[in-house]
């Protein structure tokens, strides 16, 4: 039962990054494609997986359900809400919150700018620590234990010429990002987007962090360097209220 639990979670893990074939999952998880099409048939049963139209396997209904209660249920998402639209329409720019959660930094609120342009983020996704403006807000306020846990098997991949690949180099730019209160996400990830952010405290340490991204051709980094004070704002005021 345990095993069959444990793969279970492994494949809605799967599919939650691109849906899959029946085929696609077989050979990923080394089961015959009646085995894997059972799997998904008792996933899709209680809701936690549907088939499409072109065949492949996504999230289903009550698996996004249960995920927004959750979301819903964390203290930063509730308190942050308000401050998070209100500095979007202070900005013009699409602000992120971002929660750490045991050893992962994970995207719980978004409120996007009015250009229409679509960023890479998405509420409850994960944050790639090492290149982003959050990630790296929050790592820099993190003791090294708890550093080494958000970063432990984390694959160094190179997005851009920018992107920080080794933690030596990710390890200095914390010192400096610790140093100034701030963090930059300068075409780290994306050749075209930068961001900025600041850490959200607790009496118990980081637990968060807020930011202002937005493409170049519409802000750059020192536009968004202006919007610090109404950045630290926010972050103080949902301090003030998860205290």
């Amino acid at each position: 039962m345990s095993q069959s639990v444990t793969r279970a979670a492994h494949i809605i893990d799967a599919i939650a990054a691109d849906p899959r074939t029946v085929a696609e999952l077989a050979e990923a998880f080394g089961l015959h494609r009646s085995t894997m099409f059972r799997e998904l048939q008792a996933l899709e049963e209680v809701g936690w997986v549907r088939r499409r139209g072109t065949g492949r396997y996504g999230l289903g209904t009550r698996l996004a359900a249960l995920s927004k209660e959750a979301l819903d249920s964390l203290d930063l998402r509730e308190a942050g809400g308000d401050h998070v639209r209100r500095l979007q329409r202070r900005t013009g720019n699409t602000v992120h919150l971002a929660a750490l959660m045991d050893r992962s930094i994970v995207y719980v609120d978004k409120a996007e700018d009015e250009s229409g342009v679509r960023m890479y983020s998405r509420i409850g996704k994960a944050v790639i620590p090492y290149c982003s403006a959050v990630g790296k807000a929050i790592l820099a306020n993190l003791d090294v234990p708890r550093r080494d846990a958000v970063l432990d098997g984390v694959v160094w991949e190179r997005f851009t010429d920018l992107t920080i690949t080794t933690r030596e180099r990710l390890d200095d730019e914390l010192v400096r990002v610790r140093a100034r209160g701030w963090a930059t996400d300068d075409r780290e990830f994306e050749p075209y987007v930068n961001c900025l952010a600041v850490p959200i405290e607790s009496p118990l340490g980081v637990v968060g962090a807020i930011s202002v991204t937005a493409v170049r051709v519409v802000a750059d980094l020192d536009r968004l360097k202006t919007f610090l004070p109404a950045l630290r704002e926010a972050a103080d005021a949902i301090s003030a209220e998860i205290s």
